[in-house]
């Protein structure tokens, strides 16, 4: 299907062939256990739903064509990311990260990944990197959450293979028609589908993808025995919900750049950032490496009692965390914990229509300023 537009990949990956009399996309399928064969389970039949859904394959089949790989669904983007923590490094490995990176993934690692004897060396996402001698796994997250750093995949993992480590790289920034890692040099695609995937700011979910049949089958063996799953509801809603994924993006991706403009005018902003801006650091590995650029912005505020009254102020924009849904949403990433400025915001730009957004924004910066 890569030879097709993204529109129609999105409505058609993953979907069975069309039978008379059956509905264009299946329903869900709800069941924990289903019919056994009474002489015992057969192979290749549901058992169990923990090990396997119908519903759940589906999704995993329609995200395995846009990544270009197989996929496997989890209950959350955490709970992916750990999956692939957990079958990869084992006691004495190193793990190189992206000190910008996810928070929750950083604390993951100094907790329970340092209580099992890894290591983790942390790099910022856009370098220099280190060498990469003894390490056993590189994670990249690419655009970084939340300050939107770009890191050339295609320079790094062929430098981490050389030294004998795996390449994962966070997609959810990007998502699979932002950019596709495995086709970069990466051996792990993650991503939350919480996010722009699913887009419409109602389940939590995660997956992963991958060329390896190991890692496909050792994540595979970890999500069984751990149980981080998705709900068949869930697995079937965000299956529905992908196959708008490129007309929600191209939305979100006009917005912001609409919005960069207003942000990089008011004199009360600073540090606009967002990879499409021609003077955005990030802009030129960004122009070669995506095939499109995320709604998502981040700018400061002088303070967090500024971001506040904004906030306040707008009448689209929402205070909330997350981004990639059909609601504009700002997140003032300094009281979950990130090292950055209290009054950096985090935009995610929703599928509203740009003028009534950019106004809002405007009359929003401007009661700002005069309170």
């Amino acid at each position: 299907m890569d030879d097709l537009g993204d529109s129609t990949r999105c409505v058609h990956a993953g979907q069975p062939a069309a039978v008379p009399g059956q509905p264009l996309a299946p329903g869900p399928v709800f069941a924990a256990p289903f019919h056994l064969h009474p002489k015992g389970v057969e192979s290749g039949a549901d058992g169990y739903g923990r090990m396997d859904s119908p519903s759940r394959r589906l999704l995993e089949s329609a995200i395995g064509e846009l990544e270009g790989g197989d996929c496997l669904v989890f209950g959350s983007g955490q709970a992916a990311i750990n999956a692939l923590l957990m079958t990869v490094l084992r006691p004495g490995d190193t793990l190189m990260m992206p000190s910008d990176g996810y928070y929750s993934v950083r604390i993951f690692a100094a907790t329970t990944l340092a209580e099992l004897g890894i290591t983790t060396v942390e790099v910022p996402t856009a370098g220099p990197y280190p060498s990469m001698d003894g390490v056993r796994l590189v994670l990249l997250e690419s655009p970084a959450n939340p300050g939107l750093d770009v890191v050339d995949i295609t320079r790094v993992a062929p430098a981490a293979h050389a030294a004998g480590a795996l390449v994962a790289v966070d997609n959810t920034a990007a998502t699979p028609l932002g950019q596709r890692p495995l086709d970069l040099g990466a051996d792990v695609s993650v991503a939350s589908a919480t996010k722009a995937i699913s887009g419409h700011s109602d389940l939590i979910m995660g997956y992963v993808a991958t060329r390896s049949p190991e890692l496909l089958a050792g994540m595979t063996k970890w999500r069984t025995l751990a149980g981080g799953i998705s709900s068949p509801f869930d697995a079937w809603l965000a299956r529905r919900s992908l196959s708008t994924l490129d007309l929600r993006l191209r939305a979100q991706t006009a917005n912001a750049a609409a919005l960069v403009e207003v942000l990089l005018a008011d004199p009360l902003v600073t540090g606009v950032r967002w990879p499409g801006l021609p003077s955005d650091p990030s802009f030129e590995i960004a122009s070669r490496q995506m095939r499109r650029i995320p709604g998502i912005v981040g700018f400061t505020l002088p303070s967090a009692d500024h971001v506040e009254q904004f906030l306040r102020h707008s009448r689209f924009v929402a205070a909330a965390t997350s981004f990639g849904g059909l609601h504009t949403s700002a997140d003032r990433r300094e009281q979950w914990g990130d090292s950055t400025p209290p009054g950096f915001v985090r935009l995610s730009c929703g599928i509203e229509d740009a003028a009534d957004l950019v106004a809002d924004v405007q009359r929003a910066l401007s009661a700002t300023r005069a309170g």
